[in-house]
C-alpha cells in the first residue's frame, strides 16, 4: 500500500460522511494534529496526524491545482 500523501490545504475525502452529508475535507492546519474544516457546513475538527491516516480515503483536489 502507498503511503498517503497530503499537504496543507489540499481537499480530501475521509472514510466517514460528515453529519451535513458532504465528506470533503479541508486541510487548514498541520502539525502533530491535523484541522480539516468541512467543505459542506464549515465545521472544523482537529484530529492527531496517525488518526487522520487511518480515515482519509483519498485527496480529491490538490492545494497547487485550485483556481
Amino acid at each position: 500500500m502507498e503511503p498517503k500523501v497530503f499537504e496543507l490545504n489540499d481537499v480530501v475525502e475521509m472514510k466517514k460522511q460528515h453529519p451535513c452529508g458532504t465528506n470533503a475535507w479541508k486541510i487548514i492546519r498541520m502539525g502533530a494534529d491535523i484541522r480539516i474544516k468541512c467543505q459542506g457546513c464549515g465545521h472544523s475538527v482537529m484530529i492527531p496526524r496517525r488518526e487522520f491516516g487511518k480515515k482519509m480515503k483519498k485527496v480529491i483536489q490538490k492545494a497547487n491545482e485550485q483556481s
